[in-house]
């Protein structure tokens, strides 16, 4: 497997499967395939393909840990910046079928209602994120700053699932929301499981320099 996703040609394949939601809604706003409320059906299928990449990045490293496919590391990068991606168009399709492009009225909107407000605050957080996600920023930043500022990425995700939550309120459907938040609880659980494991692991340095494993609890 790991052959296979370093070939040449995988990372544009993926590319284009990641380009396949935009080009549906596209399609659709072209062919009236949107339903009775497209501009609400663009609102929502933008926001819900940003949280589904936000999930798809979360879960490459314990895909990549788990099955010791390494090569998944290579494409991280691309995944988190359709994220982005998506969730510009979200925002740009809010700012234009539901205000208009009324900056005042926008910024009124954010202050006002909280779920827009939370789903403003995941954009502004992974601005950053995508800023950052290129070796130069890496190197001007440093190894160690640059994965701080990206951890932002588990603060994020779990801002989408409240903004996400509350746009479902509304309709009382709350099937969807329920998913992910199991999605999401696992691939953060692996996360806290994966760093306990490694602290037990690690060896401690006893009174006189000889390595001494840390007694499990």
């Amino acid at each position: 497997m790991n052959k296979l996703l370093m070939h040449p040609a995988t990372k544009p394949v993926i590319f284009l499967l990641c380009l396949l939601p935009f080009a549906r809604l596209v399609y659709g706003a072209f062919t009236n395939g949107l339903g009775a409320n497209p501009a609400e059906f663009l609102i929502r299928a933008t926001g819900d393909w940003t949280l589904r990449f936000i999930c798809i990045v979360l879960a490459v490293t314990p895909l990549r840990v788990i099955s010791k496919w390494n090569a998944l590391a290579r494409f991280r990068r691309m995944l988190g910046l359709f994220a982005y991606f998506y969730v510009v168009l979200h925002l740009l399709c809010y700012s234009w079928f539901d205000m208009g492009f009324e900056w005042g009225d926008i910024a009124k909107d954010i202050a006002k209602r909280p779920f827009i407000l939370v789903g403003f605050s995941a954009f502004v957080l992974l601005t950053p994120l995508a800023a950052t996600s290129f070796n130069r920023a890496i190197k001007a930043m440093g190894a160690k700053r640059w994965q701080m500022l990206h951890k932002l990425v588990y603060l994020i995700a779990g801002l989408g699932l409240l903004h996400f939550f509350w746009m479902r309120a509304g309709k009382n459907n709350f099937a969807e929301v329920f998913i992910y938040v199991a999605i999401i609880a696992v691939l953060l659980g692996w996360r806290v499981w994966n760093y306990a494991s490694k602290r037990k692991q690690k060896p401690t340095v006893g009174a006189r320099g000889s390595e001494k494993p840390l007694r499990s609890t």
